[in-house]
């Protein structure tokens, strides 16, 4: 078989590269105070764990964060990952990444949704390039894909974490690495301001975007804590109307944050609770 022409990386059709811009869209949705994230939805619905869309991208996310110190085990690791990837249901995939396309083009401008600058975006197109051209690769395009993947495999460069936000957990937890590292991003670049509470809220929020119940259950333990740091506060507050006022947001905050009927936790929950980390916040300040 002749090959004249060098295979194209597409990257609307790069699973792995469509999840990072929804998490790049969750996090702008936060920040903008949208009551819910349509890139949430479509995480939950069409890249699950269930979906041979979630597999693809899980497959993707290992390649990108699984360290190895040496070239022999890199070269294995390889190997056992393309043959998972060609054990996914390959007509199934093709369904599941053209309905996911067609909402994403439906839902977002294209230009601006893909527009985002990627860490990695390299090794991304290697990986899109073995997954989806394998047979159809030159001899040297498939050396250099291959090497890619051996160089960022034993590379001995780490993403870094911030102290607020914590340890690096391990490699296979679902959403996590890549999540931090836009967290990171965003924080370092433009929000600053938010405390560690925020932050820690930011993370779990990220990083559980298909695990209800983790969220659930962190926002249960951090209403009575919120409850108590504002009635210490509001002890010390003179002004008559504002203690009325910090009284009503107590009593209301399991109604703004809390699990609805189904025992679901809505996105707007997790946003009225940022706002009140940023009330305790400003009574703090305020002394």
């Amino acid at each position: 078989m002749k090959h004249n022409r060098r295979v194209k990386h597409n990257k609307i059709r790069n699973t792995g590269l469509l999840f990072e811009f929804l998490l790049r869209q969750v996090t702008a949705d936060v920040f903008s105070k949208k009551e819910e994230s349509t890139a949430v939805d479509i995480i939950k619905r069409r890249l699950n764990e269930k979906t041979e869309l979630g597999k693809e991208r899980a497959l993707y996310n290992i390649l990108i964060n699984k360290k190895f110190n040496s070239d022999k085990k890199a070269e294995f690791f390889i190997s056992e990952v393309l043959k998972l990837r060609r054990g996914l249901n390959i007509s199934q995939l093709r369904r599941e990444k053209f309905n996911l396309i067609k909402e994403i083009k439906n839902k977002y401008d294209l230009n601006k949704f893909l527009s985002s600058k990627v860490p990695n975006y390299k090794m991304y197109a290697s990986i899109y390039k073995i997954f989806e051209h394998e047979a159809d690769l030159s001899p040297e395009e498939k050396t250099e894909t291959h090497f890619n993947l051996i160089e960022n495999i034993t590379s001995k460069e780490n993403i870094k974490l911030s102290e607020t936000i914590g340890p690096k957990l391990p490699d296979d937890e679902d959403l996590r690495i890549i999540s931090y590292r836009i967290l990171l991003e965003k924080f370092n670049q433009k929000y600053s301001y938010l405390d560690g509470n925020q932050k820690n809220l930011l993370k779990v929020y990220i990083n559980n975007v298909s695990n209800v119940n983790s969220i659930k259950d962190y926002i249960n333990e951090e209403i009575p804590k919120i409850k108590t740091h504002l009635r210490t506060y509001s002890k010390k507050v003179d002004d008559k109307v504002t203690r009325i006022k910090l009284t009503e947001a107590i009593k209301s905050t399991e109604k703004f944050c809390g699990s609805n009927k189904s025992n679901n936790v809505k996105d707007s929950a997790v946003i009225q609770m940022m706002r009140y980390y940023e009330l305790i916040k400003e009574l703090k300040k305020n002394g």
